[in-house]
Parts: structure tokens; C-alpha cells; sequence
């Protein structure tokens, strides 16, 4: 762990059955605070069964989760949260017809209750999404414009604001820039380096290697259910890392040149 510091989250023996199925098997990892992890692997490899567990939509069949030095258990999605704990899904979960700022805050909205109902305070709603944009380097002509008149890259942009607005420590990403033109795809890339820069640390599902190599840290391989490998980026390379998600170690040179090509 990076400065031999306690781990911001630390997963323990992780299992998960599907019944017969064993999505996942013995993962064992670490993300440090302000740190960006890679997580690769073929499709099934359990990748989208871990975020979810890390997540708090799934509960581990064995194993623990450790965050910041103590055992938790999520019972759901809000437990997560509670705890700093934020996804984002590929799709970007957005509400296509209502404005940005009500995006951002939608389900926490600032204002005051009386009884059952919440009267939600809209102006100060705009100032706070404009603060926090503003804050992560976001460039949109106005909070009011609804999400479905943005592009791919600012309605991402968005869904990370959305889900760093209340101090989170941990943010998931599940393929950031799948859907993204090439051209937005450096931008989003380094707004995840900028949370880094604000401490946040950061784990992000990617099939594309470029992507992992300009930002991440350090990166894990999944195959078939566990964590076959993982390395700093220093200490690794592209074709190594494919290899690792081919479920080979060693001699990955020529077995990746071939899956490239």
C-alpha cells in the first residue's frame, strides 16, 4: 500500500455464488486514498459482479470489506453511499429531461421539510452544481440546460459531478468512455485524474488500454473469477497486461501481439 499507509478499501477473500455459478472467487485487493486502479479482464471475468458488491447492490457470499480500517457490510447502494462509496454506470443513469443541476442533486436536493414533503431550494441548487462544475473544471453553458442536449463526454462529466457532490472517497466507473467520440475521451480521462488530485480515489472497469495507462495508477486483472494479476503501470506493460487477461503470465509478448492483430 502506497506509503505504507492503511488502505482506503481493502477486499478479503471475496465470494460470490450464483447458485451453481461462482461469479467470483478468493479476490483479494487494495485501493489506496487518492488512488486510481485499472480493473481488466475478458467478459465474465466477475468485473461487474465485484463493483457491484463494492457498490452495495450485491453482498458477498464470503469474504470482507474493509473501509478505512474497519469491516463493512452494505445491505444496499445506500449504505454505500453513506459510507463515500459512489458508482457510475456506463449508461450514465442521468435524467435526460430535467436540467443539470437537478441531475446533480436529484434524490438529495437542498431545501427544507415540513412533514413528509421537501420544498426543494432551487436557486441554491443552481449556485451549488455551478460551484462544484466549476470546481472539477466542467465546461457547460448553463446548470439549467437539460442533460439530453449535452454531449456524450459532458453528460459523463456530469454523472462523475453528480456522484463526487457529497464527499466521496471512492468512485467505480464502469467503462468511463465506451460510448464516448474520440475527441471526448482525453477530457473525461482527465477529470479523472483532477479527482485525484482532490483525493479521490478512483476505480475504473476499462477494456481499453490506453485509457488505463494514461490514468490509472496501478492496474488488477480478473479471469475467471479472481484476481489473476495486478502491478503498478511503471512496472507493466500493454502487451503483459493483455496477457494477464488471457490468463497467461510470462512469455505474453508474442500471445498479445497476436490477439492485437
Amino acid at each position: 500500500m502506497a506509503g505504507g499507509g492503511a488502505a482506503l478499501l481493502e477486499a478479503r477473500g471475496i465470494a460470490k455464488y450464483f447458485g451453481a455459478i461462482t461469479a467470483l472467487r478468493d479476490v483479494n485487493f487494495h485501493v489506496d486514498h487518492g488512488e486510481v486502479l485499472g480493473v481488466v479482464g475478458d467478459n465474465g471475468a466477475g468485473k461487474s459482479t465485484l463493483m457491484k458488491i463494492l457498490s452495495g447492490l450485491y453482498q458477498p457470499s464470503e469474504g470482507e470489506l474493509i473501509f478505512d480500517g474497519r469491516p463493512v457490510r452494505f445491505s444496499s447502494p445506500k449504505d454505500a453511499r453513506a459510507k463515500g462509496i459512489e458508482m457510475v454506470y456506463q449508461d450514465f443513469a442521468l435524467a435526460g429531461n430535467m436540467p443539470i443541476y437537478e441531475n446533480i442533486y436529484l434524490g438529495r436536493e437542498p431545501g427544507s421539510k415540513v412533514g413528509p414533503l421537501t420544498f426543494i431550494d432551487h436557486k441554491r441548487a443552481r449556485n451549488m452544481a455551478k460551484d462544484h462544475l466549476d470546481n472539477l473544471h466542467i465546461e457547460v453553458k448553463s446548470v439549467d440546460q437539460n442533460t439530453e442536449d449535452l454531449s456524450g463526454g459532458q453528460r459523463q462529466a456530469v454523472a462523475i459531478a453528480r456522484a463526487t457532490a457529497f464527499d466521496a472517497q471512492l468512485v467505480i466507473m464502469d467503462e468511463p468512455t465506451a460510448a464516448l467520440a474520440i475527441k471526448e475521451v482525453g477530457k473525461v480521462l482527465d477529470l479523472i485524474k483532477r479527482l485525484k488530485d482532490h483525493g479521490v480515489a478512483v476505480i475504473i472497469i476499462s477494456h481499453r488500454m490506453d485509457d488505463i495507462f494514461y490514468c490509472c495508477d496501478r492496474v488488477m486483472a480478473l479471469y475467471q473469477g479472481t484476481n489473476f494479476a495486478e502491478s503498478s503501470l511503471g512496472d507493466t506493460s500493454r502487451n503483459e497486461v493483455i496477457g494477464w487477461i488471457m490468463g497467461t503470465k510470462g512469455h505474453t509478448e508474442s500471445l498479445a501481439h497476436d490477439r492485437l492483430h
